[in-house]
C-alpha cells in the first residue's frame, strides 16, 4: 500500500474505482472535468471501437494528477445539478458517453450518461 493515498485509489480496478467515485461524487456534490485554454472539455474517442467519452473525475486532485504537468488542461468542476440538467442531455445528444474515473491501469467504466445519473441518484437516495 501507497503513503499517497491518491495513487492506492488509482490502484483500485475500474469497478471500485467507480463506487469511490460514485461515493465521492455524492458527498462533494460536485465532479471534475478536463478543459483547455478555450474551456472545451476534454474528449478522448477510443482506438479501439470508436466510442467518444467525456472523463470524469471525483476531485480536483485526481484530474489534475491525469492533466500532467503539461498546463494544458486544468481541472473544472461541474456541480451535481448542472451535470444532471445540462451536461447527461448534451452528452446523450452528442452521442457521447462518460469514462468514470480513469486510473493508473487502462481499465476503464464506460457508461452511458443516463445510466451514471441513475447510479448517482440512487446513492443520492441511499438506496444503492
Amino acid at each position: 500500500m501507497s503513503d499517497n493515498p491518491l495513487a492506492s485509489i488509482l490502484e483500485m480496478d475500474g469497478e471500485e474505482r467507480y463506487d469511490y467515485f460514485l461515493d465521492a461524487v455524492v458527498e462533494e456534490r460536485e465532479l471534475w472535468i478536463l478543459v483547455n485554454g478555450d474551456n472545451h472539455f476534454l474528449k478522448i474517442v477510443s482506438e479501439e471501437d470508436g466510442v467518444g467519452y467525456l472523463p470524469v473525475w471525483p476531485a480536483e486532485g485526481f484530474a489534475a494528477d491525469y492533466a500532467g504537468p503539461s498546463g494544458d488542461l486544468s481541472p473544472k468542476a461541474i456541480s451535481l445539478p448542472d451535470f444532471f440538467k445540462k451536461w447527461v442531455p448534451g452528452l446523450s445528444r452528442d452521442g457521447l458517453e462518460v469514462g468514470v474515473f480513469p486510473g493508473a491501469d487502462s481499465e476503464l467504466w464506460i457508461t452511458q450518461p443516463e445510466e451514471l445519473k441513475q447510479d448517482l441518484q440512487e446513492v443520492l437516495s441511499g438506496s444503492f
